[in-house]
């Protein structure tokens, strides 16, 4: 499997890579899902009336793939209740009614960490979670035991999508707490080598990550193209490591762990200071967005107040996305919060967000050519369309990695990603009948 010449070449649009992240006030309430994560939904750990400080816990673990969630403002508890999430499931959330003052949890202070045990444990009670996006729970993905595994450590710089430029942001304005991430990580993890993947277009993350590989031998700074989707996992170690995860594995099974640099900025702050993830920087953009800017935002608060502090909207919104224009998430209502792995918000008008219509495909090509895990998306299409389940077997729809190049190339302005998603949810029933068919012989 190659990458190399995959993928497609995407205006950059990055608008607010130059401009500084400006910090938010309290907002008047937040709202704290207990699902912010891949794994258990934490369970609250308070309730209504309680007085809760920045970085009080609110939710605890639920089991080891699971992360606890902390108030990002200080004020009262008004209630628990279920609200529905994007993808329209419900969840419980803690719904604090901030008191202005933003003050800090007395109970805070940096953990101790002595050995790897600890380290792992300091990384769970940090409330970390990849950050670029994915949302797994960043203990469990360092939790390797044997760290002689780990042969490289990838900092995923790479920051591919257009619009959002708050990984850029992080490295400018971050990069001591990435390179002390570096040093944490090298002596608790053992790691002999380091590896920033960044794309060639962002010069000033570039410089600054480095002066930390000037500062440190072991940290290589490798300059990637810009070509979509650069900062997919397997694709960052093709390009950074030249070694191919196979399909259905981890970047752990070639010996490597793939971070985020936000991810890694935020285990190095909590390793400091104490104070669990409570904030996080977003790109506010798109053609509807009146003031774009990145933005130091709250956890949990309500995507309205965001966009008012970016001076509302230029033109009635026709489509809000969490993350970039790509994979992003459609934003049905936005009073829904601000998440632990919100990068960015996009807000486009009526012209920026008309879907095309499809027509018939023309059997071109183009999306096989331009898929980075070379997978046939109009064969998956015609397996789907007929229930095929064994064909979509045989045609590795579980490793597509939703990252819509097949529907960006395609002339015919076909569904492709959309039809890819419904055809691993196929396969997923298909697979699940199958194994409680064996079960009950």
């Amino acid at each position: 499997m190659s990458f190399l010449l995959h993928g497609v070449h995407l205006p950059h649009r990055k608008n607010t890579a130059d401009m500084e992240p400006v910090r938010m006030s309290a907002p008047s309430k937040i709202i704290l899902p207990m699902s912010m994560h891949i794994g258990a939904p934490a369970i609250p750990c308070v309730k209504a009336g309680d007085h809760v400080d920045v970085g009080t816990p609110v939710g605890t673990p639920n089991g080891y793939v699971s992360s606890p969630i902390y108030s990002s403002v200080s004020g009262t508890v008004k209630k628990i209740e279920d609200i529905l999430l994007s993808s329209g499931k419900p969840c419980p959330a803690v719904i604090i009614e901030s008191d202005g003052l933003m003050t800090p949890d007395p109970n805070i202070v940096p953990p101790q960490v002595n050995c790897y045990d600890d380290f792992i444990s300091a990384v769970r009670q940090s409330g970390v979670v990849g950050l670029g996006g994915a949302g797994f729970p960043t203990h469990v993905k360092l939790d390797v035991k044997d760290i002689s595994r780990i042969q490289e450590l990838i900092i995923n710089g790479a920051e591919c999508e257009p619009y959002i430029t708050s990984d850029t942001r992080t490295m400018i304005d971050k990069a001591h707490e990435i390179e002390n991430a570096v040093s944490v990580f090298e002596k608790y993890l053992g790691i002999k080598k380091t590896i920033i993947g960044i794309e060639e277009n962002k010069k000033k993350a570039i410089a600054k990550m480095q002066e930390i590989s000037k500062r440190d031998p072991r940290v290589e700074v490798k300059i990637l193209p810009s070509v979509y989707p650069q900062g997919g996992e397997k694709v960052l170690v093709y390009h950074t490591t030249g070694k191919v995860i196979p399909a259905g594995k981890l970047p752990l099974d070639v010996g490597c762990i793939v971070c985020n640099c936000t991810t890694m900025a935020a285990v190095s702050n909590f390793i400091k200071t104490g104070m669990p993830l409570v904030t996080k920087c977003i790109t506010v953009e798109g053609s509807a967005v009146k003031e774009p800017k990145n933005v130091i935002v709250p956890i949990g608060t309500p995507i309205s107040d965001v966009f008012e502090f970016c001076g509302g909207f230029s033109e009635e919104p026709h489509k809000i996305l969490y993350g970039g224009p790509m994979m992003g998430i459609s934003v049905p209502d936005t009073s829904l919060p601000v998440l632990k792995n919100t990068n960015a918000l996009l807000a486009f008008g009526k012209k920026d967000a008309v879907r095309p219509r499809s027509t018939q495909c023309i059997h071109c090509g183009l999306c096989v050519s331009h898929c980075p895990v070379n997978l046939s998306p109009v064969g998956i299409a015609r397996a789907y369309k007929s229930g095929d389940a064994e064909a979509l077997l045989k045609l590795r729809v579980d490793i597509c990695m939703e990252c819509g190049c097949c529907s960006y190339v395609c002339p015919a302005k076909r569904p492709l990603v959309e039809t890819n998603k419904m055809s691993k949810t196929l396969l997923r029933e298909y697979m699940n009948a199958q194994k409680a068919k064996e079960g009950a012989k």
